[in-house]
């Protein structure tokens, strides 16, 4: 099919796209009249680098057991940003899991700040968050309103202040005078959804976004038919998260302060031991001055010492720490930084407070036995353990280093043989009561400094610009975009169903189609649609459409006539009419064809071959039918008598008659026989055809309907000519391939065919030409 063709198709429905479009636009109409409008919100925050690992760890960061602080991951805290639990509390903070709505006639207006009433819960907050409720009210007054269940249900009336029962507990309204007597005499409607339900829509609304690639500044995005309720939204999730960061970074400081007060409480017995121990051996061995060792003697021994020392303060650290793991039940956050360099034990003991951590935010909406809560438990327990088994490896490779030390000092001290026993006492005293107060100032200057830390606790975000509207006009809905999806979608919709329709389309629909399908065997003719008004039959003269396509059938049919009478026997006139199957209009066919070829003057005689289902009499019945004068004798008789009877003669059978000054022969089919396919066999039969193409310039004969019956092909050896009927919109593809495939088996010859039943449209070649010169035209309302 031809480009020109396809637009064709989709051009002569274009009444159909108008309509369409048209509807598309009113849709959008009222679409954009009643739908609500939303507004965007928008807020900008710098995530603020961190130069150390934390502030609230700054105290030990000279340890190097976290490592280098590292730089905040944008991604991440966009993660933690649209986390479920910072919406919950978001939702919690502003109350956003109750509705106030005003019902209209078309769509409910919802009511954000002005709140004409409130709504008091006597039950715990804990069952309404996650309760559902719907009721409606109507305030008659400033003192009392009407309560309902069911928006269309009776009101009862009750007083503000007064307890209503309800399935989840008695609730309490009261009154905002200031902005009740706007809200007189309408209906209210209040919804209570659970919080987490709350929490997820917003959750899914809001768009988080990184400005850049690199960038550190955040953009976050909400639309909201309030826009008030959109900035405040966004305005409190800011506020949550960075109020959760701090207090995560305060836990943590509560926890390393608590533990360096417990280790500053050992250490302080400890050096108060040794300070009494170095008072006493100076007392009893009265000793006031060691100053004459051996130079050298002395710096391996206070090298070796010192080392010995740091490995025995690593040791008491250890030993300390896995102490007080033993000692902890629960999950809570442990020490970080106290001063070990296994740098093993500092990755799993972050990773373990990050965990109580999550585990704790995660219990503020859900209950220990929550999959997650359980994972996260089983997880905190493998890290303790894990800790716990690194704390005594520690300690076992600290223990082997203090003993190898120890060996080492053992022989350098037998080196100095001249020190006296009492020297070397005084100095492991004095050396220990040293180290431990150098343990104990350290431990109170981390001490101080991590209350600083935990007191100056910086946010982990900096606004740049506050909530605020992106533009005062709504973002939803687009009236341009919306009229432009609608009229496309108005015009896709009838280009849909006209595609999909020629797409399943298998029947003919005018002669270009069936051309398509026939190829080498011709089309003699389309003949249009007829109305219920319309003649059946043509007159003398006549210039209707039908009359001009008959005629053009005619010319067409008499141009093959001649070209095969040479060399042929006979006058080549005989034309059998036929078709697929009943109702396609062989019969309409076959008089009209004898109509328009007897208003040439020629003799014409019309035979009716249809011996099962004969339907000439039902067309030439009528004041305009003249049934000329014939014998009495063979008044009814007909084709089936004449075969079966060789005593009628073929004259017994002609019926002379004038149809609309037309003058024709007509041989009816006669009685239905009770073996039709055996008498159309007899010889008989070609003896009539014989005769009447003799006697006549043209023999039309109206056959059975080929695919139904045998009938046709029994006599088909008698034709010159067979003409099949096609119908549009009735035969299919593959009907027409039967008879085609037939003449290829040698069955048929001379075949052609005929379009029946064309619409107005459809009539011409490819719709691009029309017949008659009275062609009614279709009203703008007819499709």
């Amino acid at each position: 099919m031809e480009i020109e063709d396809v637009v064709k198709v989709y051009t002569k429905k274009w009444k159909w796209f108008v309509i369409g479009g048209t509807i598309g636009i009113l849709l959008a109409f009222l679409y954009l009249r009643y739908a609500t409008p939303e507004y965007a919100g928008q807020v900008k925050i710098h995530i603020i680098e961190e130069q150390n690992a934390s502030s609230e760890l700054a105290a030990f960061n000279d340890l190097d057991i976290l490592g280098v602080g590292g730089i905040n991951k944008v991604e991440d805290e966009i993660e933690i940003l649209n986390s479920r639990s910072n919406f919950i509390e978001v939702v919690q903070n502003l109350k956003l899991n109750i509705k106030y709505q005003v019902l209209g006639n078309v769509k409910s207006s919802e009511i954000y700040s002005d709140r004409p009433i409130n709504v008091n819960f006597i039950e715990s907050d804990s069952l309404i968050n996650e309760s559902e409720l719907v009721f409606f009210l109507e305030p008659n007054n400033q003192n009392s309103f009407g309560f309902s269940l069911e928006e269309d249900g009776p009101f009862k009336s009750y007083t503000y202040g007064e307890n209503i029962p309800t399935s989840i507990g008695d609730i309490v309204i009261t009154p905002d005078a200031k902005y009740l007597k706007n809200y007189i005499g309408k209906k209210l409607s209040v919804s209570i959804t659970p919080i987490f339900k709350v929490a997820e829509g917003y959750q899914a609304k809001t768009m988080i976004q990184a400005t850049g690639d690199k960038s550190n500044i955040i953009t976050i995005s909400l639309t909201d038919a309030i826009p008030q309720k959109s900035i405040d939204i966004l305005n409190r999730l800011i506020y949550v998260y960075n109020a959760n960061a701090i207090e995560d970074k305060k836990i943590i400081a509560d926890r390393t302060s608590n533990f360096i007060n417990e280790r500053i409480l050992d250490i302080s017995s400890e050096l108060s031991s040794v300070d009494q121990d170095a008072q006493e051996f100076k007392t009893e061995r009265g000793i006031t001055d060691l100053a004459s060792e051996s130079n050298i003697a002395v710096n391996l021994s206070a090298a070796n010492r010192q080392e010995l020392e740091n490995a025995r303060t690593q040791l008491n650290i250890a030993s300390g720490m896995n102490q007080y793991l033993s000692e902890e039940n629960g999950f809570e956050v442990l020490p970080a930084n106290v001063g070990l360099t296994d740098p093993s034990i500092s990755s799993a003991t972050a990773k373990y407070n990050e965990l109580a951590l999550e585990r704790k935010r995660l219990l503020k909406s859900a209950d220990a036995q929550n999959p997650i809560i359980v994972n996260l438990d089983q997880q905190l327990s493998g890290l303790k353990q894990t800790i716990q088994s690194s704390l005594s490896g520690v300690e076992r490779n600290l223990g082997l280093q203090v003993n190898n030390l120890s060996g080492q000092l053992s022989r350098i001290n037998s080196k100095i043989y001249s020190a006296p026993t009492t020297s070397r006492k005084l100095r492991d005293i004095e050396r220990q009561q040293q180290t431990t107060e150098s343990l104990f100032l350290y431990l109170l200057q981390k001490r101080e400094e991590s209350q600083i830390a935990m007191a100056s606790s910086s946010p982990k975000s900096k606004v740049i610009d506050m909530a605020h509207l992106v533009q005062q006009n709504p973002v939803k809905p687009k009236s341009a975009i919306t009229y432009l999806a609608s009229i496309i979608l108005g015009l896709l919709v009838p280009f849909g169903l006209i595609y999909a329709k020629n797409l399943l389309d298998n029947k003919i629909h005018n002669k270009h189609s069936l051309e398509d399908i026939t190829k080498d065997v011709p089309v003699l003719g389309e003949v249009p649609k007829l109305g219920n008004k319309d003649a059946k039959l043509i007159i003398k003269d006549d210039r209707s459409v039908l009359a001009e396509s008959l005629r053009i059938f005619r010319t067409n049919l008499d141009y093959l006539i001649k070209s095969k009478k040479e060399g042929v026997l006979g006058k080549n006139n005989k034309v059998f009419i036929t078709s697929s199957v009943p109702g396609e209009g062989k019969t309409f066919i076959s008089t009209n064809l004898a109509m328009i070829l007897a208003s040439t003057n020629k003799k014409v005689l019309l035979i009716g071959a249809d011996i099962r289902n004969p339907k000439f009499y039902s067309f030439f019945t009528g004041d305009s039918v003249d049934k000329m004068k014939r014998t009495e004798r063979n008044k009814d008789a007909g084709l089936t008598e004449y075969i079966h009877n060789e005593s009628i003669e073929v004259s017994d059978i002609i019926n002379p008659m004038l149809v609309h000054h037309n003058t024709i022969d007509v041989i009816y089919s006669g009685k239905i026989p009770p073996n039709p396919a055996e008498l159309l066999m007899s010889d008989r039969v070609k003896e009539l055809f014989d005769n009447v193409s003799q006697k006549y310039d043209y023999v039309i004969v109206d056959t059975a309907p080929l695919m139904v019956v045998s009938d046709t092909l029994l006599i088909t050896p008698y034709a010159d000519h067979l003409v099949y009927v096609t119908r549009a919109g009735v035969t299919e593809t593959k009907a027409v391939e039967f008879p085609l495939q037939l003449k290829e088996e040698g069955k048929l010859k001379n075949l052609s065919f005929v379009v029946n039943d064309v619409s107005l449209d459809n009539l011409g070649y490819g719709g691009k030409y029309g017949y008659g010169y009275s062609k009614t035209t279709k009203k703008w309302w007819k499709f």
